[in-house]
């Protein structure tokens, strides 16, 4: 099996997405507004048992003018399993997934999924319940073969990372995944103002205020946003 592979790359240009399964090019506001691609942690996206390193996190990274296009793809090494760790900027309510693959056997077929899990390997992804999984269609030609497939959301309301397992393909033992495209589509959940009240409170205890700026506010310790994302 082979190991993480860590790759810095952050692009901070955002696409939006579309109708997933529907090609629908002049739906641009809606898929803007509804994409997750711009909060997107591209730096700290891992992928185990990719044959090319950094492709997993290549391909996230693919915006959805390029959907269609060839490369990057992320492919598995060793056998037909594939997981991927995606971490966002901020809380979001997760709505749907959107895949691209190739029409034919490499196309992954199920899909577990888990969120808020940075510790996960093969072996804790199988022995886990999954938040929730999903069965995935052959991926039909031409510019349909992204497919949106929709959530629970209510399972997926505070969601900081996911943690995709592809365990199989659409083979009949066929040793390669191969996934063309990754997209999110949801909503930025922003912190409350209490929350953060009640972290500056926990923070400021008498050990720690020989560290604090006389008249230092909150957001000088990061509570606010990804500065200090310590919690």
């Amino acid at each position: 099996m082979a190991d993480h592979s860590h790759s810095h790359c952050h692009d901070e240009h955002s696409h939006g997405h579309g109708e997933g399964a529907h090609d629908h090019s002049d739906d641009v506001t809606p898929a803007i507004q509804s994409s997750l691609y711009k909060h997107i942690d591209f730096d700290k996206i891992t992928t185990l048992n990719e044959a090319t390193p950094g492709s997993g996190r290549d391909v996230v990274r693919k915006s959805w003018e390029d959907r269609l296009a060839g490369t990057p793809t992320v492919e598995s090494d060793a056998d037909e399993e594939l997981l991927m760790f995606i971490p966002f900027t901020g809380l979001v309510k997760l709505h749907s997934i959107l895949i691209g693959a190739n029409p034919g056997i490499s196309a992954p077929k199920t899909l577990k999924l888990f969120s808020n899990r940075d510790d996960m390997d093969f072996t804790s992804a199988s022995d886990t319940q999954a938040v929730q999984t999903l069965d995935l269609p052959v991926p039909p030609p031409g510019n349909d073969r992204v497919m949106e497939l929709p959530v629970k959301r209510a399972l997926f309301n505070n969601t900081r990372s996911l943690t995709l397992f592809f365990e199989n393909n659409h083979s009949d033992g066929e040793e390669v995944t191969q996934i063309t495209y990754l997209g999110f589509k949801g909503d930025l959940t922003e912190l409350k103002k209490e929350h953060v009240v009640t972290l500056y409170e926990a923070a400021a205890n008498p050990a720690d205020h020989k560290n604090l700026v006389p008249g230092a506010k909150y957001g000088s310790l990061g509570l606010g946003g990804r500065q200090g994302d310590g919690f």
